[in-house]
């Protein structure tokens, strides 16, 4: 009889060890404003969680929270600069109010293809990024893509600025981006985006601008008649970690997640030019959409100069140049 209680004692004590001894060291928190159905967010939870929680051998568990659960992008920021979240997968232009020189990444037709931006970041600017980001302590550990920005309206198609003459256009709050629409001759109009379908469905506004998964994911298409694919400005997409948290991780554990996010990057990448396929053609069953030659392009950027004037005035134009050597 004592034995049998000493082994059930030995069983007993093991049972209740087990989980203590599985304990994860580290809890790495993800703050996506966007849904469950995004690219971005079904790489972090099928890729980029797994792959990391199996190289730390468990000690590490990664929790991801979309839809905007832990604030906006903006909040999200706030968060990693002070510590009290790990990591977020944020829109970069939110980065913006951080830094004056981060308004690069807004600039108009900076760039003419996703493959010169992805070289861009690659070679140089995601660690120009992380630079200016020190005194934040934030780092970027992924440089991936929204998509580039197009127009939507119910006017017509939009192939030279005098089609965009006094359209009452819903754009961020962002000054380049009210400048830019104002040189072509639009009337930039504030609207929350948690407003803008009903804006452009009762006409308080007649168009809107976004990459093409938020017009798609939004159905923005539904209220809107006529789609031109203007790609005025490329948004990429960053993935952040607090500088302090990723310093304090074992050595092995941040080569890890450095890895993964390298490797999560090219995956999204994919996955986000395949889903922008699929919606773009969704979108085509209800909106006509219209597409810009190089020559319409050029038009629309040489009106607004004046953006990049006051850009290269305000923090010089090495870094344009340097991109704009890229272009082929």
């Amino acid at each position: 009889m004592k034995k049998m209680l000493l082994s059930l004692a030995a069983v007993l004590s093991l049972v209740i060890l087990a989980p203590l001894a599985q304990a994860a060291d580290y809890t790495i928190k993800i703050a996506f404003i966007g849904p469950e159905s995004h690219g971005q967010y079904l790489e972090l939870n099928q890729y980029f969680k797994p792959e990391l929680e199996k190289r730390s051998n468990g000690r590490v568990v990664v929790e991801i929270y979309p839809n905007a659960q832990l604030g906006s992008d903006r909040q999200a920021i706030e968060g990693v600069s002070i510590g009290t979240l790990e990591m977020a997968a944020i829109g970069g232009s939110s980065l913006l109010p951080l830094d004056d020189r981060i308004t690069f990444m807004d600039l108009p037709f900076l760039f003419n293809s996703s493959e010169v931006a992805y070289q861009a970041y690659d070679e140089f600017l995601t660690a120009e990024l992380n630079k200016i980001l020190e005194p934040h302590d934030i780092t970027i550990v992924s440089s991936a893509e929204l998509g580039f920005r197009h127009i939507t309206n119910n006017r017509g198609p939009i192939t030279k600025p005098e089609d965009l003459g006094g359209m009452k256009l819903r754009t961020m709050e962002n000054p380049i981006h009210v400048k830019a629409f104002r040189l072509l001759g639009a009337n930039p109009t504030p609207v929350s985006f948690s407003e803008l379908y009903t804006a452009l469905q009762q006409g308080t506004v007649d168009a809107q601008e976004n990459p093409i998964n938020v017009i798609a994911t939004a159905k923005l298409y539904e209220v809107q008649k006529y789609m031109s694919l203007t790609g005025h400005i490329y948004s990429p997409a960053m993935v952040i970690i607090s500088t302090s948290y990723l310093n304090d991780l074992p050595a092995d554990i941040r080569t890890a997640l450095l890895e993964c996010a390298r490797e999560y990057q090219a995956r999204v990448q994919k996955v986000l030019v395949a889903q922008n396929n699929d919606l773009l053609a969704q979108i085509k069953t209800a909106t006509e959409v219209n597409d810009l030659t190089a020559e319409q392009k050029k038009v629309f950027r040489d009106l607004i100069q004046p953006v990049y004037d006051d850009y290269v005035k305000a923090h010089g134009d090495a870094l344009v140049k340097r991109i704009q050597a890229m272009q082929p």
